[in-house]
Parts: C-alpha cells; sequence; structure tokens
C-alpha cells in the first residue's frame, strides 16, 4: 500500500494548494476539513480526476476527540502504517489589538491555532511512521510585529514552540518535525478584511515585490516531505520572498 499524509486545513488556501501538490507527488491524501464539505469535496474530485487518492474527513483540529478520531479513520480506510506525514495547515486569523483587551477573540485564535497544534501534533507523534515527517504552519509575521496581530504571533509563536520541542522528543524514530511560516499569501484569510491600500503595502514590503501564492508554499511543503527534506529538522523555513 502506498504512502499516506494528512493534511488539516485543507478545504481551502494553502492547505487546499499542499493537498494536491502532496498528491500529485504520489501520495494518498486525507483532505482534512471542519465545517465546509462541498469545499472538501471539490479538493478530493480535483486529486482524484488528476489520477490521485483522496479521501475527505471532518474534524475540528481543537476538538481533541474529534482529532483522535480523525487519525482513527485515516487508520481505517488506508492501514495503520501507511501514514507517511502529518500537514497541520488548519489556522484562523482576525485582526485584535491587545490594547482593545478582547478575550473572546484572544482565546478564539489560540484554541484553534495552538490547542489545534497541540493535538494534532501530539497524535501525529503517535501514529506516523518511522521514517515520516509532522510539519506544521507558522507565520512569518512573528519577525515584524504588525499592530493588531498580538493573538495570532502568540499563537504562531507558540506552534514553533511545540515543533522545536516535538523534534527532540520524537529523537531515535527518524521522523522530521519542521514549521514552515509563510509570509503575506494571497488567499481568503489573508485578504478579509484589509483594504486595497494594505494589502499593496503588504505586497511591496519583500524584496520581490508580489504577495506570495498558495502554490510557492506547497512547494516548500513538498521539498520538506520528500526525500531531499530528510536532513531538515526542528527548523523553522521561513518562506516569504523575503518579507522578513
Amino acid at each position: 500500500m502506498g504512502k499516506t499524509i494528512i493534511v488539516t486545513g485543507a478545504s481551502r488556501g494553502i492547505g487546499r494548494e499542499i493537498a494536491k501538490r502532496l498528491a500529485a507527488d504520489g501520495f494518498s491524501i486525507v483532505v482534512n476539513f471542519a465545517g465546509n464539505a462541498a469545499k472538501a469535496a471539490e479538493v478530493v474530485t480535483e486529486i482524484e480526476s488528476a489520477g490521485g487518492t483522496a479521501l475527505a474527513l471532518k474534524a475540528d483540529v481543537a476538538n481533541e476527540k474529534e482529532v483522535e478520531q480523525l487519525f482513527e479513520q485515516t487508520a481505517a480506510q488506508f492501514g495503520s502504517d501507511t501514514l507517511h506525514a502529518v500537514v497541520h495547515s488548519a489556522g484562523i486569523m482576525t485582526l485584535s489589538k491587545i490594547v482593545d483587551g478582547n478575550v473572546a477573540e484572544f482565546d478564539k485564535i489560540i484554541a484553534t491555532n495552538l490547542r489545534g497544534a497541540f493535538l494534532v501534533l501530539g497524535q501525529a507523534a503517535r501514529h506516523v511512521a518511522e521514517g515520516g515527517r509532522i510539519l506544521a504552519l507558522s507565520t512569518s509575521v512573528i519577525g515584524v510585529a504588525l499592530p493588531g496581530y498580538g493573538p495570532y504571533i502568540a499563537s504562531k509563536a507558540g506552534v514553533e514552540g511545540l515543533v522545536r520541542v516535538l523534534a527532540n522528543e520524537l529523537r531515535g524514530r527518524n521522523v522530521c518535525v519542521n514549521a514552515v511560516a509563510p509570509g503575506p499569501i494571497a488567499t481568503e484569510l489573508f485578504l478579509n478584511g484589509k483594504t486595497s491600500e494594505q494589502i499593496g503595502h503588504l505586497a511591496k514590503m519583500a524584496p520581490l515585490e508580489r504577495l506570495g501564492k498558495p502554490v510557492d508554499i506547497a512547494g516548500v511543503v513538498a521539498f520538506l516531505i520528500g526525500p531531499d527534506g530528510g536532513w531538515i529538522n526542528g527548523q523553522v523555513v521561513r518562506a516569504n520572498g523575503g518579507f522578513v
């Protein structure tokens, strides 16, 4: 049987492109989604139309039981010893200034982005086969500390910490654990709520003077998941066009 990869948050944006790219590289893909079954089904159809294998499975990454079931269902469908990698792409982003003290918004972001990463990475550590990969998405905005991004940056800084610790905890398993930290990427998540002036300013911040595309990040992930990424471990790869 072939190798399987779970991609969380794969129904849209960066996760969607990661799922499609890894399917093109020959992996069977579990397209995880939290709410939009129709979008997840579209990803499965695209992968299958291109000759690949994919299955959509629903799970809220912040829900412990649902994350456990995601891995159980993956094993039941593809076999308990085929899980090569987990790419944790699921996340949310809203802007909220620290001075405003919006605790409800802070808790929401932490629950999905940080608690979700803790749960998914923990299950990945239990289930990924020897020689496999575990990868989480962070953000390069950590390096520029833009106003309004406090809760989001806090959540993703925590993700980077989890990745580094887990890489050490898996010593002897030959499993590489890394993070990819995109810069501004032209996705619905990024563009939502921003003016054209704000988007234009962010696009010009990188020396390459453009927003990244989801396929840019999918290529970096494919490298880390593939055989050439086997000596990269416990690292945060800042894929941002020189943004920071």
